[in-house]
């Protein structure tokens, strides 16, 4: 269960996200089955486009992402975490099942 304080950090990445519309976006996504050491145990693939909408989907729970023939999900009733660890780089884990987790690095290529 994230906390409200993350939950508010969440809301405010999508409320201001429109700021990185047609920018190009990375998006690193990797499935482990360790949490402590996700980034060794996970199979990672990336994904470049430029973002043209995001929206939030209520059925299903999902945050999505929308490119040119591109679309990208995160499940916002999944997520454990929530980080923002640089300039325009945001990272969010989801928990997919018992010993399942998804952790998803965005980083923006903003201008500003």
């Amino acid at each position: 269960m994230l906390s409200e304080e993350t939950n508010l950090e969440i809301i405010q990445f999508f409320e201001t996200i429109s700021k990185y519309y047609n920018s190009k976006v990375e998006i690193t996504s990797g499935i482990s089955t360790q949490l402590e050491n996700i980034s060794s145990d996970s199979t990672w693939t990336l994904t470049e486009f430029f973002l043209i909408k995001s929206a939030y989907r209520t059925e299903g729970q999902k945050f999505m992402f929308e490119g040119k023939k591109i679309y990208f999900e995160i499940s916002a009733k999944h997520l454990i975490d929530f980080t923002h660890p640089g300039r325009n780089k945001f990272e969010f884990v989801e928990k997919l099942g018992e010993n399942v987790y998804r952790i998803t690095k965005l980083r923006f290529h903003y201008k500003y």
